[in-house]
């Protein structure tokens, strides 16, 4: 049976950092699709579709996320790790208060992960780019709406430590032996 593993927290905490130290210990990893998600829409004309359009932005989000879970099954991998999961989409509508479908719910429950591991937001690493607008306040928010969805969708959370990413790394395998 395959694990699989979400790194999850809010912006600039350093779960895109571990998944590349992950990737480069050859564990199958599904790296983030929200900036492919902008990236497009900035292509397309609309700089920044996670405010101008949030729920076109979430359904697309959404549906790529689902899509990378359904790949990770076709994957010859017993472990795989996920940069952000499906129920972060929910997160982050309720972190904008926006309304969305129930159907959000029903797949964060119909697509299961194994383990969820949460990032905390650490200041000194904070850093906001053309992709991620939110400031350091805008941060533990989203962190702590990640954290309640998660919840409310009957996951364990474990909170990984700050500290080096080799020692992020070592704490995240130690425990899913």
């Amino acid at each position: 049976m395959q694990n699989k593993i979400v790194i999850t927290g809010g912006p600039g905490t350093g779960k895109s950092t571990v998944i590349e130290e992950l990737s480069k210990r050859n564990f199958m990893c599904m790296h983030e699709v929200s900036r492919e998600v902008t990236i497009n829409a900035r292509k397309n004309g609309t700089e920044q579709l996670f405010l101008t359009k949030p729920l076109l932005f979430s359904e697309l989000l959404l549906e790529s996320r689902i899509n990378q879970y359904i790949e990770a099954e076709t994957k010859n991998s017993d472990i795989v790790f996920f940069d952000r999961g499906i129920p972060d989409v929910q997160a982050y509508m309720n972190y904008i208060s926006i309304d969305y479908p129930k159907t959000y719910t029903t797949k964060s429950n119909l697509y299961r992960y194994d383990y969820i591991f949460l990032m905390p937001p650490w200041e000194e690493i904070y850093i906001s780019d053309n992709e991620r607008y939110e400031n350091f306040e805008q941060a533990l928010a989203i962190h702590n709406h990640l954290e309640r969805t998660y919840k409310d969708l009957q996951y364990p959370i474990i909170e990984v430590p700050i500290g080096t990413v080799s020692e992020r790394v070592k704490f995240i395998l130690e425990f899913i032996k």
